[in-house]
């Protein structure tokens, strides 16, 4: 994976969004040494974003679960416990 300075980047920019959108290369950016940001295809963008999606689809079934076994309490409820 290719990696540039923000200067060399911005110096190439338009390249560097070819490189990404044609020819499907990642691109990491950095500042004095450190990673900043990643150019990456809108593909891969999308299969993360779909990725994350399912995985909160699945946290949330989880704490569904967990909620059905072991029981809810009304709001009203958790204010009184948290009472000082």
């Amino acid at each position: 994976m290719a990696s540039l300075s923000t200067l060399e980047a911005g110096d190439n920019l338009s390249d560097l969004v070819d490189r990404v959108a044609t020819g499907k290369e990642r691109i990491i950016i950095t500042r004095a040494g450190q990673e900043l940001v990643a150019l990456v295809p809108v593909e891969d963008l999308e299969l993360m974003e779909a990725t994350e999606e399912r995985l909160d689809i699945e946290d949330a079934r989880a704490a569904r679960r967990e909620a059905e076994e072991k029981g809810t309490i009304s709001l009203a409820a958790l204010r009184r416990e948290l009472e000082p």
